[in-house]
């Protein structure tokens, strides 16, 4: 099967969407498939093989200058490419590309215009690329925010269209008005170009079902995987009963929360050992990506832990790379993310649980799919740290209530939650579109793209 997979850059940091894209890819190639994952926006960044195209389309930097300038919308393409190099678009994505949705409400909703809109060039670009590519059986958008790539690729390729779903309610939610007004208007008129949705959960169908008026009869679920090559069981003993934290240090994936339900666990902890709470082998270890706007959150953290007399305790770890990531899930007794929203994915508590690491989440979101399917933590209730700190110290207490846990993740996550069972049910997804036939009105390849030069 020949598949084209779009995946957007996320301006240099670890994306959660952007592995699930490329960790498929990676396993579909390995299967004798055809794919060609696109980047869009900006290079994409891995902590696995990346297989994505060394080309970006849509580069961060054309958008933008098309955006606030109209000159730009009409410059030649060879200029274009002085800023549309993967290169240059990496050494200014982390510093110059932001990503935070208050900031991209006009640029949101001008992509969502699609080849009709101020970025039409882009979408001239992106066709006069696949004129050069052997047509896919299938095309796979990475979110709905790209949905109006949908209908120019459909009547290009005359090929059916699926659109991944994952995650981008809380974007959507960080829009501004009259900009989420108008992006979810957008999107919305434009669900009847895409020919199958696919959910990264169960718990994600109703959600994205409502927000943006897809029948739910049109949403598949293929649950998150990951590639399972390298995680091993945590070491035991050490002496030290360490609390871990892996995400993005963000105010939404729930820090804070964490670092306040560790307060009130160590307190009690420090009470049944008779010692003072500042004492003890206790720690509270964070690892992931840390932007540069985010960094007066990780020192309020910081000021609450020491105000506790707990600062000794907290050790950021930084935005580890694979072997990192894996050594330091090996390292834990315990994970929590306890975010602040319903989260629709929830990758790092497969990455824990794969390491045989229990975790102790809030009950919202995946997390509670993804706890109750493999059975590998516990559920507490949302948004109240007493009740995350009771699950910590239940597990600190009973060491063989988290070892059990432990394994049972650990088997669970490779019964459920492997690369391999994902890719089989998006085969599945995929091969039913095939099936399919496929819209009379689309266009041949040639007219579709003579239709966006005319644009």
């Amino acid at each position: 099967m020949k598949i084209l997979s779009i995946t957007a850059g996320a301006a240099g940091m670890y994306c959660g969407s952007c592995s699930r894209d490329n960790a498929l890819a990676v396993e579909l190639l390995a299967r004798g498939h055809d794919v060609t994952l696109l980047p869009l926006y900006t290079p994409t960044t891995t902590d696995e093989t990346n297989v994505s195209r060394d080309r970006v389309l849509f580069g961060g930097i054309s958008i933008y200058l098309q955006q606030s300038l109209a000159l730009f919308r009409k410059t030649p393409r060879l200029l274009d490419r002085l800023w549309d190099s993967p290169r240059v678009i990496g050494a200014f994505a982390s510093r110059s590309i932001s990503t935070d949705p208050k900031l991209l409400g006009d640029l949101t909703v001008s992509m969502l215009e699609g080849d009709r809109g101020v970025l039409r060039k882009e979408f001239a670009k992106l066709l006069e690329w696949l004129a050069e590519e052997p047509v896919p059986d299938v095309i796979n958008l990475p979110n709905s925010l790209l949905i109006s790539l949908a209908r120019p690729l459909r009547e290009a390729l005359n090929r059916p269209v699926c659109c991944t779903l994952q995650g981008e309610d809380l974007f959507l939610d960080g829009l501004i008005e009259p900009y989420r007004s108008r992006a979810l208007d957008l999107i919305r008129r434009q669900v009847a170009d895409v020919d199958a949705f696919v959910a990264v959960s169960a718990f994600y169908v109703p959600v994205m079902a409502k927000l943006l008026g897809i029948p739910a009869n049109r949403i598949a679920v293929a649950p998150l995987g990951i590639n399972l090559t390298g995680y091993e069981r945590r070491r035991r003993g050490g002496g030290v009963f360490r609390v871990g934290y892996f995400a993005r240090l963000a105010p939404e994936k729930g820090l804070h929360v964490l670092a306040e339900a560790y307060q009130l666990f160590r307190r009690r902890v420090g009470s049944d050992a008779g010692s003072d709470p500042s004492t003890g082998r206790i720690s509270l270890e964070a690892a992931g990506y840390l932007g540069r706007a985010q960094a007066p959150y990780l020192e309020d953290v910081k000021r609450g832990m020491a105000s506790a007399g707990l600062a000794g305790e907290l050790i950021y770890h930084g935005a580890v790379d694979r072997d990192g990531k894996l050594a330091f899930l090996r390292s834990l007794d315990v994970l929590s993310v306890p975010a602040t929203y319903d989260e629709p994915k929830g990758v790092f508590l497969l990455e824990a649980m794969a390491s045989g690491v229990p975790v102790v989440q809030p009950r919202r979101g995946a997390f509670t799919e993804i706890v109750e399917k493999t059975g590998g933590g516990v559920l507490v209730a949302p948004d109240d740290p007493a009740a995350l700190a009771a699950g910590l110290y239940d597990l600190w207490r009973d060491r063989a209530k988290g070892e059990a846990l432990g394994e049972r993740g650990f088997h669970g996550v490779r019964a459920h939650y492997s690369i391999a069972s994902s890719a089989d049910r998006l085969l599945e997804v995929y091969e039913s579109l095939i099936a399919r036939p496929v819209s009379s009105a689309a266009q041949p390849l040639k007219a579709g793209i003579r239709s966006a030069r005319q644009a």
